[in-house]
């Protein structure tokens, strides 16, 4: 049984209807040579059961985190997730929730939003956030526009070359349709040298766009870089981590003006890429600049609590040259796991989950150098994801991991670095028994393992709370 069971009759029907004879005469319009001119190649038709089986099949194929040791990075981490954010989110109000068009239909939705709007503030120490964006990459580039509206600068936009390559990608694809140059300062020591940053501002640049913990792992300069981007008029965004924040100063606090991040580490398993959540927070001056939806608080005319979409960008609410973005939804499922995430673990949870994913990625890096033909690639801070150097290649270090159970990398060379870089990233999930597994797998290997090496010194995060 085909999957759109039209009888002949109600196909008859809808030709008419259309005023064609034909499901052949319908699609003359087409041009012959952008027609297939033959069936479909598909395989023979299945029946539930055979069909149940294949999928089976093809899902026992895929190697989970419960399967295999996780060391991935790259902008997607293996955190610990509570049960009860689970629970939450798949509750049929919330799950099967679309969008709180209604607000008098959608109290429970729009007070969760709200709420998670006050953590993220709380989080990033930002006025004002909110209600998601669709991922990390798209965050950036949100960002990157509203910079350009409240600057009135639509020529330049700066960012370094230790920023994610494909968040790089994304800005470029937009602003290369709308004549602005994207100019991205290198970074071959990991991170960013001011005084370059400095020469590559100027007074036409409307943002300068700065990760940390960026890219390769390393922390940024970020207070030293904010304040150059301010000397030239331009704002300074800022994409962070979200666990990061346990132990390092908040974007406010390094003089951010636009606050991005991928929210995946709050409560969001990694999911084999995605559906993730982008988080954007700013300064309240600039809440009338920002993308997607704003939940409020108010009074009913009972005068009980009650919550409204309150700011948007959607066309259907303003007239079409005030819209901000055509980001006029918010990625709420996902925005309601952060909130669960951030309730259930609080501002202690969180700096005992960067303390110990920065303590256990430094145990990592210094284990994993002591073996002959590994090196760190950046003398320089790093907080929980560092780049180790591959004297046998990225690729041979991560098949070696593989076979023995463990997903390390991406190596660099996709997007565009050295073939003998990989990242390797750690969170509190791991445990020092995995790490030092990963080390003596990664060293059997080795033709010549060298164990008395001395460790290199290995640089701890500044700004750490007390």
């Amino acid at each position: 049984m085909s999957y759109l069971f039209n009888t002949p009759d109600e196909k008859r029907e809808m030709l008419a209807k259309i005023g064609v004879e034909s499901v052949e005469a319908l699609f003359e319009q087409i041009p012959a040579k952008h027609r297939l001119g033959r069936d479909l190649d598909l395989p023979a038709a299945l029946t539930e059961l055979e069909l149940e089986q294949h999928v089976q099949k093809l899902a026992a194929r895929n190697g989970g985190r419960s399967s295999r040791t996780c060391f991935l990075g790259g902008g997607v981490y293996d955190h610990f997730i509570p049960a009860a954010v689970d629970a939450i989110a798949s509750r049929s109000e919330f799950y099967t929730a679309y969008t709180p068009y209604q607000a008098e239909a959608s109290q429970g939705s729009l007070q969760a939003f709200f709420e998670f709007q006050t953590l993220i503030c709380q989080l990033t120490g930002m006025d004002v956030s909110n209600a998601s964006l669709y991922e990390g990459g798209t965050a950036v580039s949100e960002a990157v526009f509203m910079a350009m509206r409240i600057t009135k600068r639509h020529d330049r936009v700066v960012v370094l070359g230790s920023l994610h390559p494909e968040y790089q990608q994304i800005a470029e694809t937009y602003l290369s349709q709308i004549g602005c140059e994207l100019a991205v300062v290198p970074t071959p020591d990991g991170v960013a040298d001011p005084a370059v940053v400095a020469e590559a501002i100027d007074e036409t640049t409307a943002c300068l766009v700065i990760q940390t913990p960026n890219f390769y792992g390393c922390l940024e300069q970020v207070e030293a870089l904010t304040k150059i981007a301010h000397n030239h008029g331009a704002l300074a965004i800022v994409s962070f981590d979200p666990i990061s924040l346990g132990v390092l100063k908040t974007p406010a606090e390094c003089g951010a003006d636009i606050a991005v991040a991928e929210g995946q580490s709050l409560g969001t398993p990694m999911q084999f890429g995605g559906p993730f959540l982008g988080l954007i927070a700013c300064r309240d001056k600039f809440v009338r600049q920002m993308p997607g939806r704003l939940i409020g608080e108010t009074v009913d005319r009972n005068g009980k609590r009650c919550f409204v979409l309150n700011l948007q960008a959607r066309e259907q609410h303003i007239r079409r040259e005030k819209a901000t973005s055509n980001i006029c939804t918010n990625q709420g499922l996902l925005a309601l796991r952060a909130t669960a995430y951030l309730s259930l673990v609080g501002p202690q949870g969180i700096q005992e989950v960067a303390n110990l994913s920065c303590s256990k990625a430094h145990y990592a890096a210094k284990k994993l150098c002591e073996i002959d033909g590994l090196e760190m690639a950046f003398d320089q801070p790093f907080f929980k994801e560092f780049t180790l150097k591959c004297r046998d290649g990225a690729d041979e270090f991560i098949a070696r991991a593989k076979q023995s159970g463990f997903d390390v990398g991406p190596g660099l060379k996709p997007f565009g670095g050295p073939d003998d870089h990989v990242l390797v990233a750690v969170t509190e999930c791991r445990s020092r028994q995995e790490i030092d597994d990963l080390v003596e797998a990664v060293r059997s290997g080795v033709t010549a393992s060298c164990d008395g090496v001395a460790a290199p010194h290995i640089k701890v995060p500044t700004g750490q709370r007390v």
